[in-house]
């Protein structure tokens, strides 16, 4: 597919600065009750989140369900208006941008969605559904168009004669193929993949992972990859972030990651992974977490994470910790962090 380019974007930026930067970013829904549906609170679902994601790199986003992972992904490529904070694209802040240069931006970001089946129009063909991105930008008309749509179908490994037939003719991992060849479309820089594989049989989800990576090889593409466990992320990504009640509790380097988790929530879920050693896996001690997860309408004070962490102490609802350095690109926000 020949290169685009968004005039739009700063000059300012190189492709050693961060293609997209996110600051004190906030994202509150309003809570109504009554009849005349009074506003009574709010759900912080992003609340404070400062992020930054490399052009050409994958950086994996990891949180239990209700952390507000995809909140954070729908904001970043703004499906989602944020409350507070900025975010910047390129070096250009683009948290309020109107429609028309918005409209533009989209050439630059796309997202795959979590679930193959309601992410695609069953009344449409899958010509159609890849591309309507293609109309929408006018990118191509007529045979130009039939040609794009079949080199897209074949990028992705399926029968450019798929074309012509109907969402509910394939299987999950097929109908999410498609789904990223749609992303695709537009020829972007940036593409949120918001669990992706998650709804997918183990077997094919190795198979859009190994997908994925092939693509960001071939296109240089950068990836925000949601997911709600640390092992899937852990072969695509070269950075993980853990998050955790609308706030990143530690981000590290994959391998550093792994290897030393400072914070205690992040060793929580990597002790939930297991160990294809039966030896290994029943001298391991795990960290068991009790209690559920606070209420993002009233979260605790200080540490979000304090009413379930073994280590809390007084100080930790006291006060925010904050994201310290714990090595080269290892930050992590706890007061009393693992050894």
């Amino acid at each position: 597919m020949p290169e685009t380019a968004v005039k739009h974007l700063s000059r300012a930026w190189t492709v050693n600065d961060p293609l997209v930067s996110v600051s004190d970013l906030k994202v509150w829904f309003p809570v109504a009750s009554g009849m005349m549906q009074r506003t009574v609170g709010h759900v912080h679902a992003v609340d404070g989140v400062d992020l930054d994601i490399k052009a050409g790199e994958t950086l994996g986003l990891v949180g239990e369900s209700g952390c507000g992972k995809s909140t954070l992904g729908r904001t970043v490529i703004r499906l989602i208006e944020p409350t507070a904070g900025t975010v910047k694209f390129k070096g250009e802040d683009i948290t309020h941008v109107r429609r028309g240069h918005l409209r533009a931006l989209r050439r630059e970001m796309a997202m795959i969605f979590q679930d193959p089946y309601a992410s695609l129009d069953p009344r449409q063909t899958v010509g159609d559904i890849i591309g309507e991105p293609i109309d929408v930008h006018g990118l191509a008309k007529g045979k130009e168009r039939q040609e794009r749509i079949r080199e897209l179908l074949r990028v992705v490994g399926m029968n450019p004669r798929y074309a012509d037939r109907y969402p509910h003719e394939f299987s999950g991992g097929q109908r999410q193929r498609i789904g990223i060849a749609r992303a695709l479309a537009v020829e972007p820089t940036l593409i949120i993949c918001d669990e992706p594989i998650s709804a997918l049989d183990v077997s094919i989800q190795a198979q859009i992972i190994n997908l994925l990576e092939n693509l960001q090889s071939k296109f240089k593409l950068t990836y925000l990859f949601i997911a709600h466990d640390l092992s899937v992320v852990k072969h695509i990504s070269n950075r993980i972030a853990v998050m955790y009640l609308g706030k990143i509790m530690e981000i590290a380097p994959g391998g550093q990651l792994y290897k030393r988790p400072r914070h205690p929530y992040t060793g929580s879920l990597l002790s939930a992974i297991p160990i294809p050693d039966p030896k290994i896996e029943l001298r391991r001690e795990r960290m068991i977490l009790q209690g559920d997860v606070a209420s993002p309408v009233s979260p605790p004070s200080g540490c979000r994470f304090r009413t379930r962490c073994p280590r809390a102490r007084e100080h930790c609802a006291e006060e925010v910790p904050p994201l310290e350095a714990f090595g080269d690109e290892h930050k992590a926000a706890c007061f009393y962090p693992l050894d």
